[in-house]
């Protein structure tokens, strides 16, 4: 799946994974990227590798929190036309799986998903 989605959007200069990163940071903006690690079901160091090269690129901005206790990250100018040209891309792959698969076996697979993930988390 994330080959299908990355071949239609990686004309926005992005792939899947930098783009769920990207609206995650964008949802979160300013907030510590602990809990941008945490709605991603990602540890901290994984995340910093991730978003490195988008900060590289100029796409994030990184605080490194010297005057708080947490790392922080915003989302560029450059990086939001990157999301808008890329959520766009996003749409129209997301809008031919669904209708390939059927609405209403989309939302029935959601729901599942979510249920099995509580039972990850679940005691």
């Amino acid at each position: 799946m994330g080959r299908y989605y990355d071949s239609d959007i990686s004309p926005a200069g992005v792939n899947i994974t930098q783009l769920a990163v990207l609206r995650c940071i964008a949802r979160r903006s300013g907030e510590p990227l602990v809990r941008v690690a945490e709605e991603m079901e990602m540890d901290r160091t994984s995340l910093y590798r991730a978003i490195a090269p988008m900060i590289r690129d100029g796409w994030l901005v990184s605080a490194d929190g010297s005057h708080t206790r947490f790392r922080t990250a915003k989302v560029t100018p450059k990086g939001r036309k990157l999301l808008t040209d890329a959520n766009k891309r996003w749409e129209g792959v997301q809008q031919n799986v669904i209708g390939k698969f059927g609405r209403e076996k989309y939302e029935v697979l959601l729901a599942e998903l979510d249920r099995l993930a509580a039972c990850a988390t679940a005691e």
